[in-house]
């Protein structure tokens, strides 16, 4: 059994690392959830240390080994509760974890029907399955300091995008307006609303 992976990422793919570790090279799967924060936790050299699950693909003809890699024990454990699910298996979890853990534990506790459903395969008799089975047992995984940095980076690209779609329509060339926008962004990084930041932006632009 395979518990723990540390080694130079040769590779990353959508969902998979290729980990070289003493001159052997594994594949590590990885979940969206996991991949968005896994810049910030590999080393200058290109090192990662991963925690694993480590189960057999069972085909009719063989059993492939396959590996689910995490940043810390508390994902694991809630990747180990989550495929108690009825139906919900190692494959279907980490295709459906792709948002913050914490979030979706968040969503788990409230009953939130429409986040659950929101989840890659996941629909609303597999989403009634998860709240029946999980609720009130995820709320240590709520406690995870992931969604609020992913909230904050997903609103900041949304604005991004609204203010590039303004300028576009306002016939300004798509470089030119993205340049508007990052240094609009550099003098004020804590613009919550695609106003201010435009604002932002003509304010400069008069400053020329």
């Amino acid at each position: 059994m395979i518990s723990r992976i540390c080694g130079k990422i040769v590779e990353k793919g959508q969902n998979y690392l290729l980990v070289d570790v003493g001159n052997i090279s594994y594949t590590v799967f990885v979940p969206t959830a996991v991949m968005q924060r896994l810049d910030e936790n590999v080393s200058n050299d290109g090192n990662v240390n991963l925690i694993t699950f480590h189960y057999l693909q069972v085909e009719p003809s063989k059993s492939i080994p396959v590996l689910i890699g995490f940043l810390n024990d508390i994902e694991k454990d809630f990747f180990e509760i989550f495929i108690t699910v009825s139906g919900i298996g190692p494959r279907a979890a980490l295709k459906a974890l792709n948002k913050p853990i914490s979030l979706i534990a968040q969503a788990i506790d409230e009953a939130d029907m429409n986040f659950l459903k929101s989840l890659p395969g996941i629909g609303e008799q597999r989403a009634r399955e998860i709240i029946a089975k999980l609720q009130n047992k995820v709320g240590k995984f709520g406690l995870i300091q992931d969604g609020k940095v992913k909230e904050e980076q997903t609103r900041a690209s949304d604005i991004t995008q609204e203010a590039l779609a303004v300028l576009t329509q306002l016939e300004y060339k798509r470089p030119e307006a993205l340049s508007m926008i990052k240094k609009a962004l550099e003098e004020s990084p804590d613009v919550q609303t695609t106003e201010d930041l435009l604002n932002v932006v003509y304010k400069q632009r008069k400053l020329r």
